[in-house]
């Protein structure tokens, strides 16, 4: 039996390399994708989830609009690191064909609502995106955590930041829907932080062997994979040299094979008012709160086993 996934993305680089890793793998069925705002605008990471699908031929994979702004207003101003650090790693100059393909009139958060409402399936949710569009959807109907039998988040930090010195970017976009995503009731909640996806680096050897594939997917994840490492050596340097993570990715993998994480039941809160931590997921690793864990979260990943999983669904095609 397939799995149906819903993903729910702001395209962005590894974004992309998460579409075509969930859209070619068998075991998976993608449902639909949801866009939000993030990486970019939502209306580039709209033009860029369709550019990836078109790509790949799978125009049959519908696309929704999502929110274009945060769930909660953000307290504190964007600083200009980020954005000119954002552009680096997430260009506007996207490496996919454009598209004249449109997405669907109707508005994810409507979807997502109507959708899981109504399925009579469980399905699997993996936001690796702000989790705005998550929160409003729950806050319209928090009973649509029952039709998602597990939550993959792509999001998150214990040990190591990147949008600031503690907060990893997905969550430090819009702290306040996290938190309303942590606390609302799903059977099972996956947390896929920096500290798992830096144990996974591709490197400049990866994408070589990418190239050597052949299919257009492969091509394109190679360019996207020396895309990242660029701006990670610009602006994030890796202990391996020549090396960058493919965050979101890793949470599709996930689904492919759950060895590909070390997972533990931790329990998770999201800071949403501290100027220092704002935005930071922290994670009770020594049970100090004395709260029952919340989610499993990967503090490790398999590097070599993250490899060969994506390797086997670009290669299709071929």
């Amino acid at each position: 039996m397939t799995r149906k996934v819903i993903l729910d993305v702001d395209t962005g680089t590894d974004d992309a390399i998460a579409i075509m890793l969930a859209a070619q793998s068998r075991p998976l069925d993608l449902v639909a994708c949801t866009t939000v705002w993030g990486n970019h605008d939502v209306d580039t990471t709209t033009e860029n989830t369709l550019r990836t699908l078109d790509l790949i031929g799978r125009q049959n994979i519908p696309v929704y609009r999502g929110l274009g702004k945060p769930y909660a207003p953000i307290p504190f101003l964007f600083e200009d690191h980020v954005d000119s650090e954002r552009e680096v790693i997430h260009p506007h100059d996207f490496p996919a064909p454009t598209t004249t393909r449109q997405a669907s009139q109707q508005p994810a958060v409507e979807w997502l609502v109507e959708t899981l409402r109504a399925t009579t399936e469980q399905i699997t949710l993996v936001p690796v995106a702000p989790l705005t569009n998550i929160a409003a959807a729950i806050t319209l109907d928090p009973r649509i955590v029952q039709a998602i039998d597990e939550i993959v988040i792509m999001g998150g930090a214990h040990a190591l930041g990147n949008v600031t010195a503690s907060a990893e970017a997905n969550i430090w976009h819009d702290p306040v829907a996290a938190d309303v995503v942590l606390q609302a009731g799903f059977e099972r909640v996956v947390l896929v932080p920096l500290d798992a996806t830096h144990k996974a680096n591709m490197s400049l050897r990866h994408t070589a062997a990418l190239r050597a594939i052949g299919t257009p997917a492969a091509g394109v994840a190679a360019d996207i994979v020396e895309q990242r490492i660029r701006g990670y050596n610009e602006t994030q340097p890796q202990a391996e040299p020549d090396s960058a993570p493919v965050h979101d990715a890793l949470c599709i993998a996930y689904l492919l094979d759950p060895a590909v994480v070390d997972l533990a039941p931790y329990h998770v809160a999201v800071d949403t008012v501290s100027p220092l931590a704002f935005g930071k997921t922290f994670v009770d690793v020594a049970s100090r709160t004395r709260k029952k864990p919340n989610a499993f979260v990967a503090l490790g990943a398999d590097a070599d086993l993250f490899n060969k999983l994506l390797f086997e669904a670009l290669s299709e095609g071929r």
